[in-house]
């Protein structure tokens, strides 16, 4: 059956264009003249959807003109308003089309057709959420150890969990405007100073001569260790546990 007119399908319902059913039928007035007078009996929403397409315009670009999505029950009705030939194929067009949307192979075609797509949205919506707890848990976790250590700990051990060295995490601090260094020892910028995010151990050695020494070493708190959680997150970097490209 050759094609008189495009039928879509939105929402499992088929749909066609007033201004394509007023081409094909051949109407002589102005489109607008000849929708205000046949669309009075008719219900928008119901019946037809108010709907704007862009048409070309010689030399000038495009312009979006007044357009209306009939239902069939509609688009046949005003068929048989305009008691033309024209008007008769439209519409025994349109019953043909319909039979074959209403018959129940369609039907079934149809509904395991929507099956198939809520199935796969339901796979999808599982997979994210499913990859959301997982994040989610990594995250509780590293929280977990963080909260869960109470004494103040060396930067080597907070290195540890990036799979940095000392001296690697030490620099990354400081490129993050995180700490520098005075006389030798890191310490805070000012910005975080007084705010309970370190605290200062004595690591004691003796040298090769048999001397004691002791040197201060910066301690990260609790607290300290959250912050250098949050800050290196903002910057994309997340401890090892986080990491979904580490096994």
């Amino acid at each position: 059956m050759e094609q008189l007119i495009k039928v879509s399908v939105q929402n499992d319902q088929q749909l066609v264009s007033a201004r394509d059913l007023y081409k094909g039928l051949g109407i002589k007035r102005r489109f607008s003249a000849w929708w205000e007078q046949n669309s009075k009996d008719f219900e928008e929403n119901n019946d037809f959807q108010r709907v704007l397409i862009s048409t070309p315009r010689e030399n000038r670009g495009s312009i979006e003109l007044q357009d209306y999505a009939l239902t069939i029950d509609m688009a046949k009705q005003l068929c048989l308003l305009s008691r033309t030939k024209k008007g008769k194929e439209y519409r025994e067009y349109l019953i043909e089309i319909e039979k074959k949307w209403n018959n129940p192979q369609s039907i079934v075609k149809r509904a395991m057709d929507i099956l198939k797509s809520e199935n796969l949205k339901l796979k999808l919506e599982n997979k994210n959420l499913t990859r959301q707890l997982e994040e989610s848990n990594k995250k509780a976790n590293y929280l977990d150890v963080i909260l869960g250590t109470t004494d103040a700990i060396l930067t080597t051990q907070i290195a540890m969990d990036y799979g940095y060295s000392a001296r690697e995490f030490n620099q990354l601090l400081n490129r993050i405007k995180i700490q520098h260094k005075v006389n030798g020892q890191w310490i805070l910028y000012k910005s975080y100073m007084g705010k309970n995010y370190t605290t200062t151990k004595l690591y004691s050695y003796t040298d090769k001569y048999g001397k004691d020494h002791s040197k201060p070493l910066t301690a990260w708190t609790q607290r300290g260790r959250r912050l250098i959680y949050d800050v290196l997150k903002e910057n994309g970097l997340l401890p090892l546990i986080e990491r979904g490209d580490v096994y």
